[in-house]
């Protein structure tokens, strides 16, 4: 029986966002190419600040952070 090939499901507002950051950062080819789990912790935290910036300017809007789990 064949395989089936895996779905690819649709990014969210908020990995889009990310992505369109880390694009700008100049860091979307080593992204694509290994993954998120590439990142240094220095890159990774300016692409969450940057994020954090645009949301306290207003520039973002409809963005929902997500709610940490109860321990």
């Amino acid at each position: 029986m064949a395989k089936k090939s895996p779905r690819k499901k649709k990014p969210t507002k908020e990995e889009l966002l990310r992505m369109e950051v880390a694009e700008e950062l100049g860091l979307g080819d080593k992204i694509r190419q290994h993954g998120w789990g590439a990142l240094n912790a220095k890159e990774a935290g300016r692409i969450g600040g940057i994020i954090t910036q645009r949301i306290r300017k207003g520039i973002i809007t409809n963005y929902k952070a997500k709610k940490p789990s109860p321990p």
